[in-house]
């Protein structure tokens, strides 16, 4: 990322038509610019107003006419002077007024902006801290209502006041126990009328509530990665289909139909869920299934195994199941569990979980259920007639870790989980030399003191404060140009 303070532009809106389309600039001395592009001087465009005026070519005719709005500094979203031109979204027209803005501003060194160079410089001028400028671009790519709206709590501070406050009571205990090293002599007396471990035992269980929100807050920004897989004719693309409200995959009574993964995003309780639904695992000699189809049980599939296409398909399956964060491991009710159903299941990765779905219990005489096994979650359902796909979606938000509560939550990042558990690991072994400690009659202080110093170290890189260079840098890059 640029670290020079020139003047930057860009079209803040996306690409395509629409019926507006903004161009922002940022920096200091943008009359230049404004007069040029404009025709209006300092005095004549105020603060925060809009003004209608034509958008003017080097030679005094008119590229566009929109609204101009001049943010003075500091009072702007970057902290510097913000001028926003706004004029029809066309792309021919956007692309026309950026170009007059890069001529009008050479002079002063105008440059285009790179990507996230707006929030970056929100970040650097202390508008916004490092965890509210990431929910910036959460807040655009939300897929989900309940994801915007956690995003839009993290953007307005609630994340960031949450890490300060458990960042201030590290800090105080920290403050106190730095101050007994000074007087050796006093130390589990001092400490121990101080209430040190209580504090401290105050502060990991606060850490582990705030642990638990940001997990529930990650489930909302990424989703999960559910891949459905089985052997052919099982029901695997009539599942998808069902829960995608929509014909998504084809579904035929021809075994090895799905080729190659057919994803869908669906929305559980605001939980955006990408369901993947891949080839029909088959050996060579396997005909995949009993005759039965996807959605009718119709006539049988081809004898003989897979063809070398479905070869390739299959082996991307496993690929899928090796990237998964459940698995969907459809059966055949009707039929039980076979010898190739048990060769799949010994081939899924250990440490994820696996739901067991049987499907078309219309045939087989089974009810919708839900049966806790010690090898997976059995669920009984008929992808045929939708009964049983509640079920279904109950066992997904149970295996995601969804807590439906009135608690308004945060979005968090992996690297918030990350900075949270570390934090956490530190004040676990701040606890245990705490309790070795006192039982042995050496406090270990120092020890002690520094294992506060990196909890407190690791909270605070959540809101920048210690944050290296280089992570602000794949930060920001990751945004879209304009923000």
């Amino acid at each position: 990322m640029p670290t020079d303070v020139s003047p930057i532009v860009a079209i803040a809106t996306a690409p395509g038509r629409g019926g507006i389309g903004v161009v922002r600039l940022s920096g200091k001395n943008l009359w230049p610019i404004a007069e040029a592009v404009c025709g209006r001087t300092r005095e004549q465009l105020q603060p925060r107003h809009a003004t209608y005026l034509p958008f003017l070519r080097g030679d005094g005719s008119a590229i566009d006419q929109g609204l101009a709005i001049y943010f003075k500094a500091p009072h702007s979203y970057t902290g510097e002077d913000v001028l926003e031109l706004q004029g029809h979204g066309g792309p021919v027209v956007m692309q026309m007024l950026l170009a007059r803005c890069l001529e009008a501003g050479a002079g002063i060194g105008l440059r285009m902006a790179q990507p996230g160079e707006f929030t970056q410089r929100a970040f650097l001028n202390d508008k916004l801290d490092l965890a509210q400028a990431e929910a910036v671009a959460d807040l655009i790519d939300a897929s989900t209502e309940a994801a915007a709206k956690s995003a839009s709590a993290s953007l307005s501070g609630e994340f960031s006041r949450v890490v300060h406050a458990l960042v201030e009571q590290v800090t105080n205990l920290r403050m106190l126990v730095e101050a007994t090293l000074d007087f050796p002599e006093e130390e589990i007396e001092f400490l121990e009328q101080s209430d040190a471990r209580g504090q401290l035992a105050r502060i990991r269980a606060t850490l582990a509530q705030v642990f638990e929100q940001a997990a529930q807050g990650a489930l909302l920004r990424d989703g999960l990665n559910v891949v459905l897989a089985g052997q052919p004719n099982v029901g695997k693309s009539s599942l998808l289909n069902v829960l995608a409200g929509a014909d998504v995959a084809i579904v035929t009574p021809i075994a090895g139909t799905t080729r190659d993964k057919v994803t869908e995003t669906i929305q559980i309780e605001g939980i955006p869920l990408n369901i993947i639904d891949t080839a029909g695992i088959r050996e060579a000699g396997e005909s995949g299934d009993d005759g039965n189809d996807d959605a009718g049980y119709g006539a049988a599939g081809p004898n003989g195994g897979p063809d070398a296409v479905e070869r390739i398909g299959i082996e991307r399956t496993w690929v899928e199941v090796g990237k998964a964060d459940v698995i969907l491991h459809m059966l055949d009710a009707d039929r039980g569990p076979t010898i190739a159903d048990e060769r799949i299941m010994a081939r899924f990765p250990a440490g994820v979980p696996v739901i067991r779905i049987w499907n078309k219990i219309d045939r087989s005489g089974h009810k919708p259920a839900v049966d806790a096994m010690p090898d997976a979650t059995h669920v009984y359902l008929s992808a045929a007639e939708r009964t049983g796909i509640d079920l279904l979606r109950g066992q997904l938000l149970r295996v995601a870790g969804w807590q439906q509560t009135t608690e308004s939550r945060f979005l968090a990042r992996e690297r918030h989980m990350i900075a949270l558990k570390t934090a956490g690991g530190h004040l676990d072994r701040a606890a245990e030399i705490a309790e070795t400690s006192y039982t042995a009659g050496d406090q270990q202080l120092e020890v002690f003191a520094e294992e506060l110093r990196l909890a407190q170290e690791r909270l605070s890189g959540i809101t920048g404060r210690f944050t290296p260079d280089d992570l602000l840098g794949v930060i920001f890059s990751r945004f879209c140009i304009g923000k």
